[in-house]
């Protein structure tokens, strides 16, 4: 069966001018082998036996370097753009040479992602595109993709993004698994340039539907999609996929292969995992009653270096949190939603993020005015239970032997004690003081960032 992915290669580097030399972006070296050679091997890996690149600049080195590489055991096809069609605009150039089903990636980002597992939810999903998203260290100033509980997306944000309005941290990283058949209507009124050897099938003689300008997935494509109604399926992933187009971001990238990082970040890899408590541990806690109002949300002093050292160590920052305050009808699930899209915005501007949030909105005694009574239940997930964590070693692949749970109270460290967790507890928040389980903690340190050297200490790699 072919199994076929799209690479756009044609980007100049005209940030990266100085590192490249005559080199074109996409052969920027990564470990001492080119950025383009690791994107091919993860596909190989993979089970992708054809390649479609799109390549402008310095075209003919990148088509003499695989050419040389007959050991890949791949086909390699390549496209010259006589000039840059833009990402959609490429691979609608596509035409009769598209599978009908393709995974596109773009030539000028590190990643090491298990491509079999977005590729078999997207099959699962029913959708006519999946998008990888994950959350980024800079939202700020990112494009955001909101998706409902079902993970379809239902709105793109695009920046700049109002103070006084909260988004999901969730950010389209450029990788898609989509369907031929998606294309096919949104290009009614053709593509502004041409391919120099391709077919272009889905080409129109009437007028140009983007004059003057290229086209592309994120700006054109995708809203356009969603505005017709089309399926979008989002895929929430923490595994590692960066650009290096600047400088700086290049020598991150380099400097995270060269730790390790990048190699274990694949979900095919056990991950090690923080689990973090929220009131009391990342942000203040308000009453015993429960934060019920958006505008008390505020993070504890040095919360967020101590996620943003966690990020960068490629440790996942899972939140799991009982929020009562939905049974109890005190806020709703949307509210909720909002308080953490709150948390993450905060998060961001600090340049941290958490890479999942899990909640038990239920609980287990009646009697409250405006309660919920769906949600008045004995749980699985409500802690010390561990169905929240179950949750996240199912969806992340985490490995709890190396993991830790970090919070303030004794049903944190319950939790992690049911859970085969190392704990810590933090004296913010109740500090232990509930005193309603009779586990104890592995250590007690003063806050979260306290708690995270104590962790990277232990566990240095």
């Amino acid at each position: 069966m072919m199994k076929q992915a799209i690479i756009l290669a044609g980007g100049r580097g005209t940030r990266l001018a100085e590192r490249l030399g005559d080199l074109p972006k996409p052969m920027i070296p990564i470990g001492g082998k080119p950025l383009l050679e690791h994107q091919v091997e993860l596909l190989r890996a993979h089970g992708f036996n054809e390649i479609i690149m799109f390549v402008h600049h310095r075209a003919e080195l990148i088509q003499a370097y695989f050419a040389e590489r007959e050991d890949l055991g791949m086909r390699i096809r390549f496209v010259i753009e006589t000039q840059p069609l833009g990402t959609a605009g490429a691979v609608m150039a596509g035409g009769d040479h598209l599978a009908e089903t393709f995974l596109v990636l773009y030539g000028d980002t590190m990643l090491n992602v298990d491509l079999s597992r977005i590729w078999a939810v997207h099959e699962r999903s029913g959708a006519e595109a999946t998008l990888f998203l994950h959350p980024n260290n800079h939202p700020f100033d990112s494009d955001l993709v909101e998706v409902d509980s079902n993970d379809r997306v239902i709105a793109f944000h695009h920046r700049p993004h109002s103070d006084d309005r909260f988004f999901q941290n969730l950010v389209n990283a450029g990788l898609y698994v989509m369907n031929k058949s998606m294309l096919i209507p949104l290009l009614g009124a053709g593509l502004p340039s041409e391919a120099s050897d391709l077919p272009l099938q889905f080409r129109n003689s009437g007028a140009n539907a983007y004059p003057g300008q290229a086209i592309d997935f994120g700006r054109d494509v995708f809203p356009s999609a969603l505005g017709a109604g089309k399926h979008l399926n989002g895929y929430n992933s923490p595994e590692f996929i960066k650009d290096i187009g600047t400088p700086s971001r290049y020598d991150w990238v380099c400097g995270q292969f060269a730790t390790g990082i990048v190699q274990r970040s694949s979900f095919r890899t056990p991950q090690r995992a923080a689990f973090l408590d929220r009131d009391g541990t990342i942000i203040r806690e308000v009453n015993r009653q429960g934060l019920t109002s958006i505008d008390d949300v505020e993070l504890i002093p040095g919360a967020a270096t101590a996620i943003r050292t966690l990020n960068n160590a490629g440790i996942r920052v899972v939140l799991i949190t009982n929020q009562p305050v939905v049974a109890k009808g005190l806020v709703t699930v949307s509210q909720l939603a909002n308080v953490h899209n709150k948390l993450e915005t905060l998060l961001g501007r600090e340049h941290a993020f958490l890479d999942r949030i899990y909640i038990c909105p239920h609980h287990p005694d009646s009697g409250f005015e405006g309660e919920v009574p769906a949600l008045k239940c004995k749980c699985s997930c409500r802690k010390p239970n561990t169905g929240l964590i179950d949750r996240a070693v199912r969806d992340l692949n985490i490995d709890c032997r190396e993991s830790w749970l970090v919070g303030d109270t004794t049903t944190d460290i319950q939790t992690a004690h049911n859970a085969g967790l190392r704990s810590i507890l933090v004296k913010t928040g109740y500090g232990g003081s509930d005193a309603r389980y009779p586990a104890k903690p592995i250590f007690v340190r003063a806050d979260l960032l306290e708690a995270v050297k104590l962790i990277l200490s232990l566990n240095p790699s």
